[in-house]
């Protein structure tokens, strides 16, 4: 493949991942704003973020230290909301699994939300694309997302008393999973899966942090999985 289309790909995803902005400032700002006033020092504020840069992990492990929660009790909460990025390497292996290693460690970080599910509408779309176009792709794709994710954390670190209750910046996070998710109901298997994942994050949401949510997506993949065997396809 030229350098010109790896380019083109590149710019490709970016501008598919710049929209997401939108919730990511408001949602990375109000991170830092929270592990601040939980009693987190900048330093360590920007350390979850550039180490974990997980959003939802973050604010789960957040709110249980502020609860005095053992270490190991934060740990394995923040651990069972990021198992669902294990569920997004599967998916992306077959796309992205035979690129040099380097690559693979760094779209091992930089797998996220917002990441996945840019970059593996546009692998459905354009399965004839080789992986260096791919990997181009999901890289222009968290080139936006992932620095702003971090300087906006910093910005709610410094900023975070200065800025007004009325902003109820919290709003981000449910439109940020709305706006992922809902391009991606295609098919009723799809939407058979995204009502499962509801009715069972909901039946279990008595469960600890987290942990409702890991049983749910697994209940969910079951979901979709048997509506797809039981309408024939692979």
């Amino acid at each position: 493949m030229s350098s010109t289309t790896a380019k083109s790909a590149f710019w490709l995803g970016l501008r598919a991942g710049a929209p997401f902005l939108l919730v990511v400032i408001p949602f990375a700002v109000l991170f830092g704003v929270v592990a601040t006033e939980a009693g987190l020092n900048i330093a360590e504020v920007m350390g979850f973020s550039v180490l974990v840069i997980a959003g939802a992990a973050q604010f789960t492990a957040v709110q249980l230290m502020t609860e005095n929660a053992p270490v190991w009790t934060v740990l394995a909460a923040s651990l069972a909301v990021n198992l669902r990025m294990a569920m997004y390497s599967a998916s992306l292996q077959p796309h992205l699994g035979s690129a040099p290693f380097w690559r693979r460690v760094f779209i091992a970080y930089t797998n996220f939300d917002q990441s996945y599910a840019v970059s593996i509408l546009k692998y459905e779309e354009a399965p004839e694309w080789s992986v260096p176009r791919k990997t181009a792709y999901f890289f222009g794709a968290v080139s936006v997302i992932a620095p702003s994710w971090c300087a906006f954390t910093f910005v709610g670190a410094v900023t975070g008393e200065a800025i007004p209750d009325s902003l109820a910046l919290d709003f981000a996070m449910p439109i940020l999973f709305l706006a992922m998710v809902a391009p991606m109901l295609k098919t009723l298997a799809h939407l058979a899966a995204a009502i499962a994942s509801v009715a069972f994050a909901l039946l279990l949401a008595f469960l600890p942090s987290g942990i409702g949510l890991l049983f749910a997506a697994l209940a969910a993949m079951a979901v979709g999985a048997e509506v797809e065997r039981r309408m024939g396809r692979p």
